[in-house]
């Protein structure tokens, strides 16, 4: 990859213009739905609902200012693919463990969706690492982002047809859902994806081993926990290590992409600077 310009700003800042034309897309088909009271309105509504606030961490996440992290064809694939696969792993397995373990079960929900939500971006990794190189955390958060929306779709209809529900209860669970994503699924799913790529690429396997056993392990105690508990500050002390840890990884991976792409054609990227022997006088 040889020097490379500047990414034209309205690329860059495409996930800002996705969150404000999702915002208004989502209020826009709410009224026209109230209004008409047409129900074939209703799937607009929750796929716009539940895809504003992933799409726009995963534009964030790709866009750079030099240019997108991952070839686009892959990151489409890795969403479509990751969120049916998983959604439907996922759903099969908790329902198994939920008939052998009953309540018991939702300790094991973490393990089973970060295990699900992970085969996709392996076989990205195994057949196109070349094209994603240093793009974990997109690919992670891809995955999680197609998860998350039909996960938020479905909980969106529960929701509707609940005893107590209604269209109520509808737009306050796409909200809620749409705006606890950072701190959840792509969250979670693109840290172990970003320690996953840094296993493969580093020269240091100890270190991409115990970042992998991080991730895997750190996703897996949050999403229990989350699960787990009702407590309100439980659930913004996680969300915010959540957000955080996705923050620390995005900006390494922006900046990272930046240094490869200003090296000439093949050129090794530096890690660390050479230290230089210090030269003692002659006795």
């Amino acid at each position: 990859m040889g020097p490379a310009a500047q990414y034209p700003w309205h690329l860059r800042f495409s996930w800002l213009l996705a969150l404000v034309l999702g915002v208004i897309a989502y209020i826009t088909t709410f009224v026209l739905m109230l209004l008409t009271r047409n129900p074939t309105m209703l799937p607009t509504v929750l796929l716009v609902g539940a895809v504003t606030i992933p799409l726009t961490v995963l534009l964030f996440a790709q866009s750079s200012r030099v240019g997108p992290l991952v070839p686009t064809r892959i990151v489409l694939v890795t969403a479509g693919l990751g969120g049916l696969f998983g959604i439907c792993a996922a759903g099969l397995e908790e329902t198994v463990a939920a008939l052998i373990l009953g309540k018991e079960s939702i300790l094991l929900v973490g393990v089973i969706e970060e295990t699900a939500k992970v085969v996709v971006p392996l076989g990205v990794l195994a057949l196109a690492h070349r094209s994603t190189r240093g793009g974990g955390i997109v690919i992670g958060i891809a995955a999680g982002t197609g998860f998350a929306v039909l996960e938020t779709m479905g909980y969106g209809f529960n929701a509707l047809l609940s005893r107590n529900g209604g269209l109520g209860a509808l737009d306050a669970t796409l909200i809620l859902r749409g705006i606890l994503v950072p701190a959840g699924h792509v969250a979670w799913t693109g840290a172990i994806c970003a320690a996953l790529w840094f296993l493969v690429e580093t020269s240091h396997k100890i270190r991409g081993v115990l970042a992998v056993t991080v991730a895997c392990a750190g996703a897996i105690i949050l999403h229990t926990a989350w699960d787990a508990t009702s407590s309100g500050v439980l659930h913004v002390g996680i969300g915010a290590v959540s957000v955080g840890a996705l923050l620390t990884l995005t900006i390494l991976a922006h900046r990272r992409f930046v240094r490869r792409s200003h090296l000439p054609e093949g050129a090794p990227i530096p890690i660390a600077a050479p230290r230089t022997p210090a030269r003692h006088p002659a006795a």
